[in-house]
């Protein structure tokens, strides 16, 4: 065993956070701002990278290389390690960013190797390393609405990545194929094979409001999909905002609201 290990208890259905109980030593390394709360004995450190040092060496060279991966995937160069420097159990816990739910990856039970959307991991027992994936097609690279890069997560020990709304794990069988908005998909297993399709027909293509491309995921493997996508949840609520010329909200249906009409607001 190369990573920690780590207990684990999700909390909450729409609004989740996962509450990590860590023995002595032990360390789980989440992304910056996800800390909810912590028991005293749990010392924070930022490090570089995901601070597993995998297949890059445990040097300088070693700790650039982790960090700059993170950078291409438009992530920050730092990440926080949380230990337990007490003499026994303690917990720290991490909240989702946003509506949905929490997905605990045993990546020792999922062939080692889980491929996520780069903004969908969360946290990890410290060993597991967060890389990237290159997608070799160039129509998944292009159009596969999370660009040509992907994350990995490797290692055999825990990972939590989360997911928009409710969360649909699909079993494919050999061959069986699944056909996914490019938005709802949040990870997958190595041995799926994936590409983006155009979406038939020109009608269909300009009318149908569903996009222009879809993922095309081809068993054998698991497929993890969200039912609302942050993306589509930001653009619904940026729609529906009311704005003003000087870009602030009037407070529609509001007497704030009438007042700035009163005053030459519209």
């Amino acid at each position: 065993m190369n990573n920690h290990e780590i207990d684990f208890k999700l909390y909450g259905d729409d609004m989740q956070f996962v509450e990590v109980e860590l023995d002595p030593s032990e360390t789980v390394v989440a992304e910056a701002g996800a800390l909810m709360m912590m028991e005293d004995g749990i010392v924070m450190e930022t490090i570089f990278g995901d601070g597993s040092n995998n297949g890059s060496g445990s040097g300088v060279m070693g700790k650039l290389l982790g960090a700059g991966k993170r950078i291409i995937t438009g992530e920050s160069l730092f990440m926080t390690a949380f230990t337990n420097q007490g003499s026994g159990k303690r917990t720290v816990s991490f909240a989702s960013p946003y509506p949905g739910k929490i997905v605990p990856l045993d990546l020792s039970r999922l062939g080692g190797k889980v491929i996520c959307q780069k903004d969908a991991f969360l946290a990890a027992a410290k060993g597991v390393s967060i890389g990237i994936e290159f997608q070799r097609k160039l129509g998944t690279g292009f159009f596969g609405g999370e660009g040509f890069i992907m994350q990995k997560l490797e290692g055999d020990g825990m990972a939590f990545i989360h997911a928009g709304g409710t969360l649909y794990r699909k079993n494919l069988q050999k061959g069986e194929v699944l056909k996914v908005d490019t938005g709802c998909l949040v990870a997958m297993t190595s041995d799926v094979d994936y590409n983006i399709e155009m979406v038939p027909g020109v009608k269909t293509a300009l009318f149908g409001g569903e996009g222009l491309f879809f993922a095309t995921l081809r068993g054998p493997g698991s497929v993890w999909v969200q039912s609302l996508p942050f993306s589509r949840l930001a653009s619904k609520v940026f729609a529906a905002a009311p704005q003003n010329p000087a870009g602030r909200s009037k407070g529609e249906g509001s007497a704030a609201g009438g007042l700035f009409d009163l005053l030459g607001g519209r």
